[in-house]
Formats: structure tokens, sequence, C-alpha cells
């Protein structure tokens, strides 16, 4: 198979070589060379016909993809660049309206060089129409998966790739806005590749060809698999200690590198994940962790903090994440450990703030359930914005403070060395909270 996949192949990479049930096509219109009597713009499409067998630069249908039925749109290079014209929009919109139609998630197989030229503002106002189909098939509460093939610029990435609720990508695919004849001479060709795109946050994940079906398959079963389900029952305390005598002792023991960490927490509570990646803003988090994950037969989303320092980038994935959950009706498990967000000056530049005050206003519009496990330090707003009201649980080995007690002290003017007897006053410890009313129970 050739680097650049035809229509088809694609269809054939996530299908397994299942049957696809091709959409009816809406009758074709225009004239011969188009809106603009483009000289030539007729024997270009004929031409582009006999070459690829396709009608156009989009075939769409309906196929299984693992367990899971969904619509695909899957874009032809080889007519014209995968340009998008007016009939290229009639499929599209047809898509989408059938997937609405019959509750079917959407999956688009993208390559595509942008608008079509020989159609001029007619093709450009295309991207409207497929945003306005997006749009709506979020609202209906369907799941959107973009498969980025080499090469997605132009519009199509700008709407059916990153506005898509997951990306994923081919290896090396060209990724980028602006194509390779429009960018700069001097433009980094990294950061228009899929593993750029991945560094920067604007794609979840980069996949092979021979595991590309597999995948695909369950992101849908899990962005279908959740729908009315109860809260998350939050996870058991992985840990074998007693509670703490101390503040001090609570602390000493949350910051312990022998305590399980979110990743142990992860796989002992689902049967399998995936997650996303990345702000959308330019950003990435490796020390926040978000994504779905299958637990006895129902789907819950998760976020959670590795007990580093959390980024804005991670606050900003985590609301997305929330987001999503909510609009799918998915519920949603935080796992907490930070020592506090990151405050140094690389932080308050990349918005710190706002990026907290998001993932609040995040939590605390989501009308699905929200379930939160304290799983070690847990300092100030950091842990705060991220924490379930009225539904936060704790383990034994952690702690949850108004702020840490080595920043406590400083505040108060105390000397370094009386921050363990800050903690001992913080009322920090499981069972203090408990007491305090800020968290619901300490999990065995």
């Amino acid at each position: 198979m050739s680097d650049r996949t035809s229509a088809r192949e694609a269809v054939a990479l996530v299908t397994g070589g299942g049957d696809f049930a091709e959409l009816p096509a809406p009758q074709d219109i225009s004239a011969p060379d188009g809106p603009l009597a483009w000289a030539g713009y007729g024997d270009q499409r004929r031409r582009a016909r006999r070459v690829t067998g396709e009608a156009e630069s989009v075939v769409c249908g309906t196929a299984w993809v693992g367990a899971t039925r969904a619509v695909l749109i899957s874009f032809e290079f080889g007519f014209l660049g995968g340009s998008l014209g007016e009939a290229t929009g009639d499929r599209i919109e047809a898509a989408h309206t059938r997937a609405r139609e019959e509750g079917l998630p959407v999956v688009s197989l993208i390559a595509t060089g942008g608008s079509r030229m020989q159609e001029g503002m007619r093709a450009l106002l295309q991207l409207q129409r497929v945003a306005r189909q997006s749009a709506l098939t979020r609202e209906a509460g369907l799941p959107q998966v973009a498969v980025v093939r080499d090469p997605t610029t132009g519009g199509g990435w700008a709407t059916l790739g990153a506005g898509a609720d997951v990306v994923l990508a081919l290896p090396d695919a060209q990724i980028g806005f602006a194509g390779s004849r429009v960018r700069p001479p001097d433009a980094d060709p990294h950061a228009y590749t899929a593993q750029g795109q991945l560094t920067a946050g604007q794609i979840d994940a980069v996949v092979r060809r021979e595991e590309l079906g597999a995948t695909v398959g369950r992101w849908l079963a899990l962005l279908t698999g959740g729908v009315r389900a109860d809260a998350a029952p939050p996870p058991g305390g992985l840990g074998d200690t007693p509670l703490p005598a101390t503040g001090r002792e609570a602390v000493r023991r949350a910051r312990s590198a022998a305590r399980p960490r979110a990743g142990a927490y992860l796989d002992a509570y689902f049967s399998h994940r995936e997650e996303i990646t990345g702000d959308r803003c330019g950003g990435t988090d490796p020390g926040t962790r978000c994504g779905f994950g299958h637990r006895a037969g129902r789907t819950y989303a998760y976020v959670a903090q590795c007990g580093t320092a959390t980024l804005p980038a991670g606050y900003r994935t985590a609301a997305r994440l929330i987001r999503l959950a909510d609009r799918l009706g998915v519920p949603v498990l935080t796992l907490v450990d930070t020592p506090g967000a990151a405050n140094d000056a690389e932080a308050e530049r990349a918005g710190a703030g706002a990026a907290i005050a998001d993932v609040f206003a995040a939590m605390a519009t989501a009308r699905v359930p929200l379930t939160t496990l304290l799983i070690g330090e847990g300092g100030s707003g950091g842990v705060l914005a991220l924490s379930a009201p009225d539904n936060t649980w704790a383990t034994k080995d952690s702690y949850f403070s108004v702020i840490a007690p080595e920043l406590a002290a400083a505040i108060l003017k105390r000397a370094p060395e009386e921050a363990g007897t800050t903690a001992d006053q913080l009322g920090l410890r499981p069972q203090d909270l408990l007491e305090l009313g800020a968290i619901r129970g300490i999990v065995p």
C-alpha cells in the first residue's frame, strides 16, 4: 500500500475490510466548469473520476468499526487533492444528517489540500457549511473521531479535523492549516507533521496503520458506552497504612515515593482505557492524564493528576475532557494529587489563573455525575478545581490543605523549620477533612 491511502483503502483500514454501505450521493447539478466557469475545470473533474474511480473527493457511508456502527466520511486525495467543493459539501452534509437520524457517531478519514480553487468563494463557503453540520452533530450528543491522513491542510483540518472530539493521525502525515505551498519559506517543517502536532497538543495520538482499526473501534465503544450511567464508584485505596496521627505524618506519607500513584489506580480501576492529549492551545502536561475507560460494562471519563505541579495545559486538557464527557453523558472520575498548580513565571504567561477558572466552571456546570478520590497531595485550589462538590473521597495516605504547609508557613511569616508545626495546625489529615465536611468519606 502506498504512503497515501485512497478513500476506500482508508475505509478498509478502520473496518478491517468489512461491509461498507455507501450513502446515495446527492445529485450534482453544478455547471460543467463550475460556478466560475473555470476553463477546463469540467475536464479536470472527468479526468479525476477516470483516475480514481470516484465521482467526488469524498466517499460517505455506514460501516461497523469494531462493535460500533458509524458513519464514515473518507477523502480521496487523488480527486483534485481531496479539495472541498460544493458537491463535497453536499455529501458531507448528507452524511452528518444520516448520523443524526440514526444516532450514529461520525468518523472522518481526512486527506485534503483544502478548498477547491476552481470554485472560488463558493468552495470556501463550504467550510461554514461543514462546521455547522459538525456542530449540529455535536449538539445531538454524538461523538466525532477524526483520522488525519497525509496530507491534511486548510479548511479540512480546521473543520472536520481539529474540530473533532478525538483526533488520531497516521505517522508522518502532513498536518496544518497552511499547506506546503503557502507556508513561510523558513517555517519549521516538523511543526506540520503528525508528531509535531502531537507535541503541540493539537492531536491525541499517532497511530500506526496496522493498529488503526482496533484503536478507532475502542474509541467508538468508549465514547458511546457511558450514557445515563450512574456516578463512578470511588476506587478503593491501594495503600496499606493506618490513618496518620499528625498533620506532618500525613504530608510525609502523601509525599512518599512508595505511595501508589495515579497510574496504579487507573490500571486497577479500568479494564481498558484510551487517553486524549493536549489542550488544543499549543500545550501538553505529562503530569495530567485524561481519557475514557471501561469498567464493569460502562464507560467513565477520568482526569488523573500524577503528583507533579499541574501546568495550565493540564487544566485546559482537563476542562476539555470534562466538557466532552458532559456532552456525551459520560460520568467523570477525577484522581487528584498535586502539591499545587505550577506557579512559575512560565505558568503565569501561559494563563494559569484562566486555566484553573475554566476547570472550576466545567466542574460546576457539568450535568453528569462527578466523583473524586484524593490519592496523595492536595495542595490548594490546584486540587479543589478538580474536586467534585459533595462527592470527594480520600485515601488514608493523602492530605488536603488550603496550601502546602511550607507555603502556609511562609505566608504566616514563620521560619521554614516551622512547616511541620503548621501542618499539624492546618487540619489536613483525612480524618480532619471528614470532620470538617470537606470530603464525603475515607475509602478502605
